[in-house]
C-alpha cells in the first residue's frame, strides 16, 4: 500500500505535513518521503527507509533544513520516493500511489526508440514513479499527461505534484480505487489519505475528489482542472482492513462499518442456525476487534481480549518482506491473558484470511494457554485472487491464498472453474472448503463473511465497490 499527505499555504507547513504524514504510517513500512518548496530554499527533498525506524523518527532531524510554504510526505511499500523531475514541463516533485501491471509494455511502447534510460531498483524493475514521470513527461502539460498516465495504466495510480510554481496538483486514480481527500483552513488546503489526518493538524473536511477527477490547489482556491468521471470501483478492503478506525471515505465511518459487518455475521449464522455456544468472542487484533464487538452484541456473547497485541516496538506482522518473518514477528507480539483462555470456548473474529499461517501460529498458542475450543471467522469472504489495483493480497502467486490452495487440493485445476461456489459458504462446494481448512489449521468451526454482507455494511451501491479479491471481476 501507502499513503500521502500534502498542503499549500500562506504560511510555512513542514510540521502540518511532518504530523500528517505521520498519520499514515499504518500504510506502509518500507520507505518514505519528504518533498518541499519555499520562495527562498526552492525544492528540498529527503527519503529513508523506515523499515527499521518509525517516519517520525526518521525525519524529525531533518525539520530544521526543510522551510516552505507547499510540501507533501509519502509512505510508500515499494519503492522509495518523492522524486524531483526536470523535463520540458519543469521542475515538479511527484509520488504515486498504485500498481502498475503493464510497466514493460509502457517502457516498450513509449521509450524503447528514443535512448530513454531508467534506473533499475534491486530487485531489477523499473522505480513506479520515474515512469509515472516518463509518461506525464510525453505530453505538452501537466494535466494531459495525467490523463495519459490515468488511461495507459494497467492497474491504478494515484498522484500528488509540487509544480515550481509552488502549487499542488492532486489526481485521484482512474476509477477511485483509493481515497483521496481536501481539507481546508484559513491559510490554505491540505490533500489526504486519511480524513482524520487533515482534521487532527488543523483541517476541515472540504470534500473528497471524484473518480480520476485532477485538481489544482493555492493557499486561495481550488480549481478543478479535469472533471471527475461518473464510474467508481472503491477498495472495499479500506473498511474492512488497512484503513484507520477514525477515517470516512465516501461518507462511511470505517469503525462504524466494522460494528455493522460484525453485527451482519452474528444475525446471518443466527438465521442459519450456525451461531456457536462460547464463552467468549474475541477480536485478533488490531482491525479484527471492533468486527468482534459488533458480532459480540448482537450474538449476545460476552466481548474480551484472551490475547494482546503488543505494539509499542513490533510492526505490523503483513508489511515484512519476507513470511517467515512476518511470522516470527506475529508470534513475539501476541502475548496471552491465560485467565480469559483456560478451559474457555472462544470465538475470534479476523479481518481476513489471506495466506493462513499466522492463524495457524495463533491456534497454537491459544490451545497451548489451555483453550478449550477455538472458532474462527472472517469479516470477509474467502480470498480468491491477489490483487492487481493496490498491492493488497499480492504474492508470487494466487496459490499463495490460502482458499485458492484448498480448491487446488480439493478437485485440481477444475475447482479453479467453481470458485464463485467455493466462496459461498451455503452451497456444498462452499462447505467443503470451511470442512477442510477447519481441518488443516485445528479451528473448532469456521466461517466467512457472505459478499453482501460486507457491502451491506459498507452501505456504498454495490456497484462503486471494488470486490476483485473475491469475485475476479473488474
Amino acid at each position: 500500500m501507502g499513503g500521502f499527505f500534502g498542503a499549500v499555504s500562506s504560511r510555512d507547513i513542514v510540521y502540518d505535513v511532518f504530523f500528517g504524514t505521520d498519520y499514515h504510517s499504518h500504510l506502509g513500512t518500507n520507505n518514505a518521503g519528504m518533498a518541499v518548496w519555499g520562495k527562498e530554499k526552492g525544492f528540498q527533498r529527503q527519503i529513508h527507509s523506515i523499515s527499521d525506524t518509525p517516519f517520525r523518527a526518521k525525519f524529525e532531524p531533518d525539520l530544521a533544513d526543510f522551510e516552505g510554504s507547499c510540501a507533501f510526505g509519502c509512505i510508500s511499500d515499494s519503492e522509495p520516493q518523492p522524486l524531483l523531475v526536470r523535463s520540458h514541463l519543469g521542475i515538479y516533485a511527484l509520488t504515486t500511489v498504485g500498481l502498475v501491471n503493464n510497466a514493460d509494455e509502457l517502457i516498450e511502447q513509449y521509450f524503447s526508440d528514443h535512448g530513454h534510460q531508467f534506473m533499475a531498483m534491486s530487485s531489477g524493475k523499473v522505480n513506479t514513479t520515474e515512469l509515472v514521470a516518463a509518461l506525464i513527461n510525453t505530453r505538452d502539460n501537466l494535466v494531459d499527461g495525467i490523463r495519459h498516465v490515468q488511461e495507459a495504466v494497467d492497474g491504478s495510480m494515484t498522484l500528488l505534484i509540487i509544480t515550481d510554481k509552488g502549487e499542488l496538483i492532486a489526481a485521484r486514480d482512474k476509477l477511485g480505487r483509493l481515497p483521496v481527500i481536501i481539507g481546508r483552513n484559513e491559510d490554505g488546503y491540505c490533500v489526504t489519505f486519511e480524513s482524520f489526518a487533515a482534521e487532527k493538524v488543523g483541517y476541515g473536511i472540504e470534500r473528497e475528489l471524484g473518480p480520476a477527477e485532477i485538481v489544482r490547489l493555492t493557499p486561495e482556491e481550488l480549481t478543478v482542472l479535469s472533471p471527475a468521471g461518473s464510474d467508481m470501483k472503491i477498495c472495499a478492503f479500506l473498511w474492512t482492513y488497512f484503513g484507520y478506525p477514525n477515517s470516512n471515505y465516501e461518507g462511511k465511518n470505517v469503525e462504524v462499518m466494522r460494528y455493522r459487518n460484525g453485527e451482519i455475521m452474528a444475525r446471518n449464522e443466527q438465521e442459519a442456525g450456525l451461531l456457536p455456544d462460547v464463552d467468549i468472542v474475541a477480536g485478533v487484533p488490531d482491525s479484527g476487534i471492533p468486527h468482534a464487538i459488533g458480532y459480540a452484541y448482537k450474538s449476545g456473547k460476552p466481548f474480551a481480549r484472551p490475547f494482546i497485541k503488543y505494539t509499542p516496538s513490533w510492526l505490523r506482522s503483513f508489511m515484512p518482506t519476507k513470511q517467515k518473518t512476518r511470522n516470527q514477528v506475529a508470534k513475539m507480539k501476541q502475548i496471552p491473558v491465560p485467565e480469559l483462555i483456560k478451559d474457555k470456548k472462544l470465538l475470534f473474529v479476523d479481518d481476513s484470511i489471506v495466506r493462513g499461517t499466522q492463524l495457524r501460529e495463533t491456534l497454537r498458542f491459544l490451545y497451548e494457554a489451555g483453550a478449550k475450543e477455538v472458532h474462527l471467522r472472517s469479516a470477509c469472504p474467502p480470498l480468491m485472487y491477489s490483487c492487481k489495483y493496490i498491492n493488497f493480497s499480492r504474492g508470487n502467486s494466487e496459490m499463495d491464498l490460502l482458499a485458492r490452495r484448498i480448491v487446488q487440493e480439493l478437485e485440481g485445476d477444475e475447482g479453479h472453474n467453481h470458485l464463485d461456489e467455493y466462496a459461498d459458504g451455503s452451497c456444498e462446494r462452499g462447505r467443503c472448503l470451511l470442512k477442510t481448512i477447519c481441518e488443516k489449521l485445528g479451528f473448532t468451526s469456521l466461517e466467512y463473511q457472505s459478499l453482501d454482507g460486507m457491502l451491506e455494511a459498507i452501505g456504498l451501491d454495490k456497484d462503486k465497490v471494488c470486490t476483485y479479491c473475491w469475485t475476479g471481476k473488474e
